[in-house]
């Protein structure tokens, strides 16, 4: 085995165990909800900087679990410094260096000037996104990876692409890619104009065909009408296509989860257990070194430890698109936002919830050279943002019940209909 650390060998044994729902308390340090800035501005005008990680070869023993008297009086706290303004909550651990925004609603999404929005254009977009014309097939259609039921992913380890042959990498949600810089776990689309025309064109996704696609969609009146109604006149083309589908995922947003609720003023939202969830994900927990601002992402690149490089399930990550080595085996960083409503998780899809919380408590896995590795230049290297934390499994549990009040309640979308192909349910006479 050319990996493996002590902490991975010891997070491997609870990878795939549900954390335990709290009952009594759990964090250990005094809360920072009383705490001030040591430059006497509140707790959260300035982070708290946590001191250099520790060697991640060195597991480190879960700390106790409060006592029921314990966690009643730190809940109590907390409940205090959490129904303040986010301006006043605990400052927040992060490491130095780290640019973070403090987590909270969702702003307006913005609409490139080139793509500027309308309902029209909204509406064509829906169409086209279930619509499997686009396809080269004729059988894949945008909803096939990102499809509503299952909060606009598949629930797939990986997606299928042209011809059914398994793709590389998970479908992520595309719920939120309007907040982020740049789309694809490697960066590699700088909007999401960008990425439509890519994974249209992609031989091993969608496979399209740029003039069959425009021809076919060309050859409907209804289209034509909407692509008049959305661009001042009935022309079809790709650049279109990609600014309609670009124009209605920015419109697949965010707002009504639990969380949302919270952070609108109404604290009284969450239970002891995700109000200590939050402020583990703020503080003892270190999240916010990566998963911060309303969208729960810092849009950045991070090597967690799981490139597989030299293995069987190798993935160089962001390295293929800059060619440089500090990013063999970084991903972008996803948000968290209805998490676990779009499991399973991270770029290859392998694991769960718990499994993951689990691998980050214990620093994530660390790749050891073999000795022909030794002198390699792209052999990968871990984030340094990453150390083994000792959260007990109570910690564990309040940290996914915190991840929990983000996701969004189902909302039924269908598919709209598809002009010349079928209408979106079938009829009673059909159905007989």
């Amino acid at each position: 085995m050319n990996v493996v650390l002590v902490c991975v060998l010891w997070a491997s044994a609870f990878l795939f165990q549900e954390p335990a729902r709290p009952t009594t308390e759990q964090p250990a340090e005094a809360p920072a909800a009383v705490q001030k800035a040591e430059n006497g501005e509140p707790p959260a005008a300035a982070a708290v900087q946590s001191p250099l990680p520790r060697s991640s070869f060195d597991p480190i023993k879960p700390r106790p679990e409060r006592t029921a008297e314990e966690r009643a009086k730190f809940v109590e706290e907390l409940r205090a410094a959490y129904a303040k303004p986010s301006s006043e909550w605990p400052a927040p651990t992060v490491d130095p260096g780290v640019e973070w925004k403090e987590v909270g609603l969702l702003p307006k999404p913005e609409h490139p000037a080139d793509n500027p929005h309308s309902k029209e254009k909204e509406n064509l977009g829906k169409t086209l996104f279930f619509d499997p014309r686009l396809s080269g097939s004729g059988q894949l259609a945008c909803a096939s990876c990102h499809d509503p039921d299952l909060g606009w992913a598949d629930g797939r380890v990986s997606s299928f692409g042209h011809a059914r042959v398994p793709l590389a990498r998970n479908a992520p949600s595309i719920r939120n890619t309007a907040y982020q810089p740049t789309l694809f776990w490697d960066g590699r689309a700088a909007s999401l104009e960008e990425q439509a025309v890519q994974v249209l064109m992609n031989p091993s996704e969608m496979r399209a065909d740029p003039a069959d696609v425009t021809t076919v969609l060309g050859e409907q009146p209804e289209y034509r009408t909407q692509f008049k109604s959305a661009f001042g006149d009935e022309a079809v083309t790709i650049d279109r296509v990609a600014k309609a589908l670009a124009c209605f995922e920015r419109s697949i947003t965010s707002g009504r989860s639990r969380f949302d609720r919270f952070a609108a003023g109404k604290p009284e939202t969450f239970t002891d257990s995700e109000l200590v969830g939050l402020d583990l994900f703020r503080r003892d927990a270190r999240c916010l070194n990566c998963h911060s601002g309303p969208a729960f992402t810092d849009g950045k690149f991070h090597n967690v430890g799981l490139s597989y490089y030299g293995r069987k399930l190798e993935d160089l990550g962001r390295y293929q698109q800059t060619k440089a080595a500090a990013d063999v085996g970084a991903f972008r960083t996803p948000s968290l936002r209805d998490i676990t409503a779009t499991r399973p998780l991270m770029h290859n899809g392998l694991f769960e919830l718990p499994g993951v919380l689990n691998m980050y408590n214990a620093g994530m896995p660390t790749l050891r050279p073999k000795a022909d590795q030794l002198d390699d230049p792209l052999f990968p290297k871990k984030s340094p943002l990453l150390r083994p934390l000792g959260l007990n499994r109570q910690d564990l549990g309040d940290l996914q019940a915190f991840l929990e009040t983000m996701e969004e309640p189902r909302q039924r979308v269908w598919s709209p209909d598809l002009p010349g192909l079928h209408k979106s349910r079938l009829s009673p006479a059909v159905l007989k």
